[in-house]
């Protein structure tokens, strides 16, 4: 049903390593999201371990099927493509949303009359 048994060795060993490889890098960002303390440190853990973990098993994923099928199979090169892009800009714009969010609360907190309107101060 696989046709796996139709998989040249070489092919085989490659495909593994590559999965092995993408499994790994997208543990590493897993466990980096779990130890670090701040938002702003857990950003880069799992962006590089999104990217490259995707990257991997796309590779291993495309390697695959184009050895099987005899052909150049594309769909899992776009979806490479699109997480390698769409997954550090997230994040970036997240974490300065969040950037954006922490300077606001510690502006309002220091000069709280700052923030009134001063139409409502009595003169």
């Amino acid at each position: 049903m696989t046709h796996a048994e139709a998989l040249p060795a070489w092919a085989a060993l490659l495909t593994a390593f590559l999965v092995l490889v993408g499994a790994s890098l997208t543990l590493i960002g897993a466990i980096g999201t779990l130890r670090f303390r701040t938002f702003f440190e857990r950003v880069h853990a799992p962006t590089l371990g999104t990217s490259w973990g995707t990257g991997a098993i796309v590779l291993a994923s495309s390697l695959l099927f184009s050895v099987l099928g005899s052909r150049l199979v594309f769909p899992e090169l776009l979806i490479g493509v699109f997480v390698s892009i769409t997954t550090p800009v997230t994040l970036m714009l997240l974490a300065r949303a969040t950037l954006y969010r922490e300077r606001s609360e510690i502006a309002s907190a220091a000069a709280p009359d700052l923030l009134e309107d001063p139409g409502d101060r009595p003169t």
